[in-house]
């Protein structure tokens, strides 16, 4: 069995800390807090857990601090969460199971990070990450803002989730973090103006967003993937300010990068043309996107709502426009499956079943 340190860096967390290390605590057998200036009661919560608890000055980099937090482990391997991290009880019980069995070989194990969850339990946002490294092989964090673990060696996919219950959200903390970045005069990697186009598209600013993505696609170096999620969000800014057009040619760009449709960019052409009340185009985009098979060891951003009851509650209204109104049923059915209790939904099945004439004894719930 394989022994592991738990490494989180904290600031002012006292609504979510205990609910996060309640759920790991009988599984790691070493605990590092690094608190990073709390003025409420985060360490104090901390200290009931462990008496490994650190200090280190905030200096706006999240790496600089990520990396301080590994120095204080001291077991086989490292694992690192958010303090808005919990990992649900079966991931409990597979994490327990990997500890057991896990050849002292292996230099890093990914899981998934499920970073965004709906009202109704559903993945709204799913990547991979580094998750579990081995303490003797050093790896470090790169990058102050949307930093990331640059791993080699032996790494392998487990099925382990991470998953994130935020409470609330920084609004311009991290686009605050890149414009000094930008005063300073830094130099901007493919990596950096991908992140700085989403910072700026989640607070508003469309038309810089777009301009960051373009920087991205401009330079040849940068990782496929982004490329790829650099075409698409470019896209929804496009439609955000209403230019319809480049918005379209935008998701066709994503093309060249992914090589083979995917959900998110099927499911943006679909509701493009829907938004055209050309249907039948809509209809094959959307059913398009709910028969791509899923890749479970893919690693970038995977919204699994684009290929689940997102097109399916869309092919409902395509069908009911198309006068096709048991097939608009029975995607509204398959859409249910995932939001049961979706007002949306719930009216276009007692509109269709009074269409279809079917009564409630006919319909489960």
């Amino acid at each position: 069995m394989v022994s592991i340190s738990l490494c989180m860096i904290v600031k002012n967390e006292e609504e979510v800390l205990a609910r996060c290390l309640d759920t790991v605590k009988d599984i790691v057998d070493e605990i590092n807090i690094i608190d990073t200036g709390s003025t409420d009661r985060t360490v104090e919560i901390a200290k009931r857990f462990t008496d490994r608890v650190y200090y280190f000055e905030w200096i706006g980099d999240f790496a600089a601090a990520r990396n301080e937090s590994f120095k204080y482990a001291t077991k086989d391997y490292i694992l690192y969460l958010d303090a808005d991290d919990v990992l649900l009880e079966e991931d409990q019980i597979k994490l327990k199971k990997l500890k057991d069995t896990l050849n002292p070989s292996i230099d890093s194990v990914s899981m998934y990070y499920n970073a965004g969850i709906d009202e109704y339990g559903n993945v709204t946002l799913q990547y991979r990450r580094n998750r579990l490294v081995k303490r003797n092989k050093n790896f470090t964090w790169k990058g102050d803002c949307h930093q990331y673990l640059e791993v080699y060696g032996n790494i392998i996919n487990s099925d382990i989730a991470v998953t994130h219950k935020k409470v609330r959200h920084s609004v311009g903390r991290n686009l605050s973090i890149y414009q000094k970045k930008l005063d300073r005069g830094d130099k901007f990697t493919p990596r950096d103006y991908f992140y700085y186009g989403n910072e700026l598209r989640e607070n508003g600013y469309y038309d810089e967003a777009i301009e960051s993505y373009e920087k991205n696609l401009q330079m040849e170096e940068g990782w496929i993937e982004d490329k790829v999620y650099s075409c698409i969000n470019k896209a929804d800014c496009y439609r955000l300010v209403g230019n319809v057009k480049k918005e379209l040619s935008s998701l066709f760009e994503s093309f060249q990068y992914s090589k083979t449709p995917r959900p998110e960019t099927c499911s943006r052409i679909g509701y493009h043309f829907q938004r055209k009340r050309e249907y039948d185009s809509a209809v094959y985009w959307y059913q398009l996107a709910t028969e791509l098979e899923h890749d479970p060891n893919k690693w970038s951003f995977t919204y699994p709502a684009y290929a689940t009851w997102y097109p399916h509650l869309q092919l409902c209204v395509c069908y009911y426009n198309l006068q096709q109104f048991e097939k608009s049923y029975s995607h509204n059915e398959k859409a249910r499956v995932y939001r049961p209790k979706d007002e949306r939904i719930l009216f276009n099945k007692n509109l269709l079943e009074k269409k279809l004439g079917v009564s409630e004894t006919d319909s489960s719930d």
